[in-house]
């Protein structure tokens, strides 16, 4: 079940617990049942402060909680058994019911143990799901630390019938007292800050006792990122705002074009990015979403940036890299049957339509990509590109096709996704040399048609935008409005590449250094200077 590398890896964390904890597991007949014996009796074995049973009446088997010895209370339970992605997830159970501190951002772990009522949530993820492990880890920390929440955390492999019979047609999908509560990546902030109604109006709080900051990045994925650190490293008080650190990062799969990193995946280099950004004194604000942007009256002024929360943040320059999102395709029925057999990620969704008959929507590398890997679990896949032409890669094009259980429409532009109320049921094309119309009965789409950026905030900033809604930057990253510079995927820079967005960060945080050692503090700031300086005197 588990390799000699991970077995360990297993030890040497076991040793790290501090207290007892108990292993109680619900079993069955059949082969999960008996993996589930099987590592649980591993773990038991390899520590002598974990204890095993098999003797819990969980309705669900197989099942087991991990239990703090003596207290009930903290606990938390897995329903299936949590490998693949999820292994990291089980390790942080057993290391936090054993007592150890969690890596995590103290104030946040306060803010969980301080939540009150009580909240019971059950969470259904995905062992291919890269997006899953974060929601999985955050109901964890929340279970284990605040007794008035109980999480249940289920593989949607195993319990099959419980996924179709609740509609759960995309992962991580969470529930709160029996009710579909929400579904997406989430960290432990974004679920505390919409359990805990007063979060949003504290983080504003704070941020409005927060000094005017000499730069400050809007938006934390790979080129924002790179712009607080470089920006940091000039010695410049620096501040990054973002509703997470990653950005689009978080939500990529495998990472093969990343130069000098054969491969890793989106999570992890996420995570490297934000350990990076705090080896600084970067102040780091999230989660938050900017709504609207008044630049400084004159070059060498403050730039204000205000928050959909309500805070508002001012700086003498701004990096903005605020990134894109998934276009969607605007058609009827997309929006109504989201997470309902509508989904944008196969790699986290794609199992979940196992045997089952899918479309792709878009022919690009993405598009083909995805048709690729559902190919492989699903029954049929039927793809769908507008343009006369498949536009991937050819040798991504010569894989699709050799897959028999693939259909490929070009000049097909998709009109309608239909269902019946409660989940997808097909979809209407328009065939546009012929005009003719077909349908097409499937029980899942993928969007796959590129990205739109995030700039809609900026629409009467004055900053200018492409027709596309990109920011018009020149070469040094700067955008019509002196002080204000912008990187990243919200650009006009072309190639929406990773390792490009990072280095065009660099530069736009070199661009606002250049900026601000060239650029003389506007009035107000150096009389607010100088009578600082006054009183200190």
């Amino acid at each position: 079940m588990l390799d000699a590398n991970l077995k360990q890896q297993l030890q040497q964390y076991l040793g790290m617990l501090r207290e007892p904890i108990e292993l109680v597991a619900s079993l069955g007949d059949g082969q999960k049942s008996d993996d589930t014996r099987e590592l649980l009796t591993m773990i038991a074995d390899m520590s002598d402060k974990v204890t095993a049973s098999f003797d819990g009446d969980n309705a669900r088997k197989p099942s087991f909680i991990i239990r703090r010895a003596g207290d009930h209370d903290v606990a938390v339970t897995f329903a299936g058994l949590p490998l693949g992605h999820e292994f990291t997830s089980l390790v942080l159970a057993l290391l936090w019911a054993g007592g150890h501190p969690p890596k995590v951002d103290e104030k946040l772990v306060e803010q969980a143990k301080a939540l009150s009522g009580t909240h019971n949530f059950e969470m259904y993820f995905s062992l291919s799901c890269h997006n899953c492990p974060d929601v999985v880890q955050a109901l964890t920390l929340l279970s284990l630390f605040n007794k008035g929440v109980t999480a249940t955390l289920i593989e949607g492999g195993t319990f099959k019938d419980e996924v179709e019979e609740r509609g759960v047609m995309a992962v991580p999908a969470v529930f709160k007292e029996g009710e579909m509560w929400a579904s997406g990546r989430m960290g432990l902030e974004d679920i505390l800050a919409k359990v805990d109604t007063g979060a949003a109006d504290r983080i504003a709080d704070e941020m409005k006792e927060m000094a005017p900051f000499e730069a400050l990045v809007v938006g934390g994925g790979p080129a924002g990122s790179a712009a607080s650190i470089y920006m940091a490293r000039k010695g410049f008080r620096t501040g990054i705002a973002a509703d997470r650190i990653g950005g689009q990062v978080l939500d990529t799969m495998g990472i093969e074009n990343f130069i000098a990193t054969v491969y890793t995946e989106g999570p992890k280099l996420s995570a490297q990015m934000e350990a990076h950004i705090g080896e600084y004194d970067i102040d780091v604000v999230k989660p938050v979403r900017a709504s609207k942007l008044i630049p400084a009256a004159k070059p060498g002024g403050y730039h204000t940036v205000e928050f959909e929360n309500g805070g508002t943040l001012k700086a003498r320059s701004l990096v903005l890299s605020t990134g894109a999102r998934w276009r969607s395709l605007g058609v009827p029925g997309e929006a109504e049957y989201q997470t309902k057999g509508v989904a944008y990620c196969p790699h986290c969704d794609g199992p979940l339509f196992k045997g089952k008959r899918v479309a792709v929507i878009g022919g690009g590398n993405s598009g083909v990509e995805a048709a690729i890997d559902l190919a492989n679990i699903v029954g049929h896949v039927t793809l769908i590109e507008f343009d006369s032409q498949l536009r991937a890669d050819q040798v991504l094009q010569d894989k699709l096709r050799s897959f028999k259980n693939v259909d490929i429409h070009v000049s097909a532009q998709t009109t309608e996704i239909t269902g019946d109320g409660s989940k997808v049921n097909g979809l209407v094309y328009k065939n546009r040399e012929s005009g003719e119309e077909h349908k097409v009965e499937l029980e899942g789409v993928f969007v796959q048609i590129g990205l739109v950026p995030n700039t809609e905030w900026l629409k009467d900033s004055g900053v200018e935008l492409s027709k596309h809604g990109e920011i018009v930057i020149d070469g040094r990253a700067a955008t019509n409005i002196p002080g204000i510079f912008a990187a990243g995927d919200a650009t006009t820079v072309p190639y929406k590449q990773i390792v490009i967005a990072m280095g065009e960060g660099s530069k736009a945080a070199l661009s606002a250094f250049d900026y601000l050692i060239r650029t003389e503090p506007a009035e107000e700031i150096a009389q607010a200077a100088a009578s600082h300086e006054a009183q200190v005197a």
